[in-house]
């Protein structure tokens, strides 16, 4: 299947897929295949199927001519919208899976669930972007012939979207939480804010200058006296009131032709794309001693992989040689994998600023060579 994957990612780059039929007979029906589902037996793969006046273009059924799954195919670059009428067909008839495709993005929900669309899609894939391990392990996931016949495809959709909406859950509730945190001004929040400083400097803040800082935020430059300069954040970030078209994705390519990454408006130049990440990792860990430890932390890294690892070889944890060829110690006790380029660092980069408490595409953005 991984070479069906590489020659459509081929195609897809080649701009072959031109119509809406050219997407669904040159990628849907050439991965269903490969997925093992029998493509000619229209009793199970149902071509252009009829429902009360409604067209779905592919109900994958099981048992035969009992729709389990919906595809909705469409243009490459002309899905959105799409997922209204998809979802309103298949929540009307029961589908528990449907799956909206352009060809080159692939979006799972399940009609069934709680939320709207968007919080019902359990995943988007898009063949492009993903590593092409990642794609053939989320459509054999998902997708297979084998595991939807025996009801493990499904199960398993829904498992991944409970887990999503455990973590929107968490998400949501943070800010609060830590407004409730830094009120209180006692417990671990303030022994470990004193203890990083012992760390730094030999000697611990009196109480009163922790309340102080605390009860004004976070902020990069170490100054607390001014509130309207300061949001909460591990590291800070940017004043309010920046303009929110800042705010967008970092362009890749920097017309003035710095390669690198520019972090609190200071230019740093870097020899390649995975120069510029170990660079701006490490920076960020600098001034953050605990910023390493809560990215490792993360739940999502890649499917197959994780961006930064305390050990090489949880960087790669299906596949040791990996691990080994492609991995380096950045920092001590530390490991980065080598294989990434421009758009995995500002992937990578993205999920850091989070981390860190920065706006990613105005405290921290990629310039990457022009192209």
């Amino acid at each position: 299947m991984k070479d069906e994957i590489e020659q459509i990612r081929e195609n897809l780059r080649a701009g072959r897929y031109l119509s809406e039929a050219a997407v669904s007979q040159g990628v849907v029906q050439r991965l269903l295949k490969a997925l093992g589902w029998p493509i000619y037996n229209t009793d199970v793969v149902v071509p252009e199927y009829s429902l009360e006046g409604r067209r779905v273009d592919y109900p994958l059924c099981h048992p035969a001519r009992k729709p389990l799954i919906f595809i909705e195919v469409k243009q490459v670059g002309q899905a959105e919208g799409a997922d209204r009428q998809l979802f309103e067909y298949a929540f009307h008839v029961g589908i528990p899976m449907a799956i909206l495709t352009d060809g080159r993005e692939w979006q799972f929900f399940l009609p069934g669930e709680q939320g709207d669309y968007s919080e019902r899609r359990v995943y988007t894939l898009d063949l492009l972007e993903r590593d092409p391990d990642e794609i053939v392990a989320r459509f054999r996931r998902y997708l297979a012939y084998d595991a939807v016949r025996i009801g493990e495809a499904i199960d398993a959709a829904r498992s991944d979207y409970r887990d999503i909406a455990r973590k929107r859950e968490a998400k949501s509730r943070l800010p609060e939480a830590w407004r409730k945190l830094v009120a209180s001004q006692e417990g671990i929040l303030i022994d470990l804010l004193a203890d990083t400083v012992a760390g730094h400097c030999g000697y611990k803040p009196d109480p009163d200058t922790e309340a102080t800082f605390l009860s004004t935020g976070l902020q990069l430059s170490g100054t607390y006296d001014h509130p309207s300069n300061t949001v909460p954040g591990i590291l800070g970030r940017s004043q309010p009131g920046s303009s929110s078209t800042e705010s967008k994705r970092a362009r890749k390519n920097d017309q003035t032709g710095f390669v690198g990454y520019i972090l609190m408006g200071q230019e740093r130049p870097a020899d390649g794309a995975y120069d510029a990440l170990v660079k701006a990792l490490g920076e960020l860990a600098d001034r953050g001693p605990w910023f390493l430890e809560r990215f490792a932390a993360l739940p999502k890294h890649g499917r197959l992989r994780r961006y930064v690892a305390a050990r090489k070889q949880d960087l790669y944890p299906e596949r040791p040689d990996l691990a080994e060829q492609q991995s380096k110690e950045f920092r001590p006790g530390w490991w980065v994998g080598t294989n990434v380029g421009w758009q995995g660092v500002e992937r990578i980069l993205e999920m850091a600023s989070e981390v860190a408490g920065l706006q990613y595409g105005i405290d921290l953005r990629v310039s990457a060579p022009r192209v």
